[in-house]
C-alpha cells in the first residue's frame, strides 16, 4: 500500500496576496515538494480542494470581519498544525492603521451605504483568534524561510529560523552600516532578519518589513534617528507600515506619538 502523503492547505484572510505568491515563486522546489505532500487546498494556484483534515495549513492574512473571525476558528479544528504567513498574518499588516483610528469614520468617508459594512473595529493577527504553531514574518515572506518551515513540520522537527536583526545580515554579506557611515535613518537594528538587508545594499535604510526582532531595543533606536534630524511625527510614521500591529513596534510608534503631541 502506497504511503498517505501528508496534505497541505494554503488560506487566505485580508491580505494582498504577496505571501502566496512567495509559495509559487518556488518553482522548481516547489516541484519537489509536490512529490513529498499533497497540496490538498491552494485556490490561489488550483480551484481543486480535497477536504481536510490538513497536516499542515498555511494562513496568509489578518482578521478583519466577523466572518473570518468564525472561520478561522474552522481552519484551526481542521489543521493539525497551523502556520501564520506574513506581516498581515502574524502582526495585522498594514490593515492594522486601524487600530489608531475610529473606523466609523473611515466607513463613512468611504462607502454610500455604511450601514451594510460589516467590518471589526480592528484588524488583528491570526494568534489573537486561535493558537498557532508558528509565525512567519516578512513582507512578503523570505521562500528559502517558507521551504525551510514547510520541510520542519512534515519531518516533526522545530524550524531553523534565526531570531537576529538585519544588522547581523549587513555584516554578513559586508554592507558598511549606512546609519553609521552615511546618516541614513535605519531599521536595521530592530528588525527581524530574513531579507539578506536588501535595502541597506542599495545604501537605503531598512523598513522594517520583517517586524521586530527578538529582543528590540527601540527606545535606544530613537534616540540615534533623533541625533540624524528625525523629527517624533516621522518615528510615529516608520512603525507605523507594514508591521503597524506587532507589539514592540506598536509600542514605539505610541511612545513617539506622546513625545509629538
Amino acid at each position: 500500500m502506497a504511503k498517505r502523503k501528508p496534505k497541505l492547505a494554503v488560506w487566505k484572510f485580508a491580505s494582498c496576496d504577496g505571501c502566496q505568491l512567495s509559495l509559487l515563486d518556488c518553482e522548481d522546489e516547489l516541484l519537489a515538494l509536490a512529490d513529498e505532500i499533497e497540496i490538498a487546498q491552494f485556490l490561489e494556484a488550483s480551484q481543486a480542494v480535497v477536504r481536510g483534515p490538513y497536516d499542515l495549513s498555511l494562513v496568509e492574512g489578518s482578521i478583519t470581519t466577523p466572518q473570518d473571525a468564525e472561520r478561522i476558528q474552522r481552519v484551526r479544528r481542521v489543521s493539525k498544525h497551523l502556520v501564520t504567513i506574513g506581516a498581515c498574518a502574524t502582526a495585522g499588516g498594514i490593515q492594522a492603521l486601524r487600530n489608531f483610528q475610529d473606523v466609523k469614520e473611515f466607513t463613512a468617508a468611504v462607502y454610500a451605504r455604511p450601514e451594510y459594512i460589516r467590518t471589526l473595529e480592528r484588524s488583528t493577527p491570526i494568534s489573537a483568534h486561535v493558537p498557532v504553531d508558528f509565525e512567519l514574518n516578512g513582507c512578503p515572506i523570505d521562500k528559502g524561510q517558507l521551504l525551510e518551515v514547510i520541510g520542519a513540520f512534515l519531518n516533526h522537527r522545530r524550524p531553523q529560523i534565526r531570531s537576529h536583526s538585519v544588522c547581523v545580515e549587513c555584516k554578513r554579506r559586508g554592507t558598511v552600516c549606512v546609519m553609521v557611515a552615511q546618516g541614513i535613518p535605519c531599521l536595521g537594528p530592530v528588525t527581524h532578519a530574513g531579507c539578506g538587508a536588501l535595502c541597506p545594499a542599495y545604501r537605503r535604510g531598512c523598513y522594517g518589513c520583517f517586524g521586530p526582532m527578538e529582543s528590540p531595543n527601540t527606545e535606544s533606536l530613537g534616540g540615534w534617528w533623533k541625533r540624524l534630524g528625525v523629527p517624533a511625527e516621522d518615528l510615529v510614521r516608520v512603525y507605523r507600515t507594514f508591521q503597524t500591529g506587532a507589539e514592540a513596534f506598536r509600542a514605539a510608534s505610541e511612545a513617539h506619538d506622546k513625545e509629538k503631541g
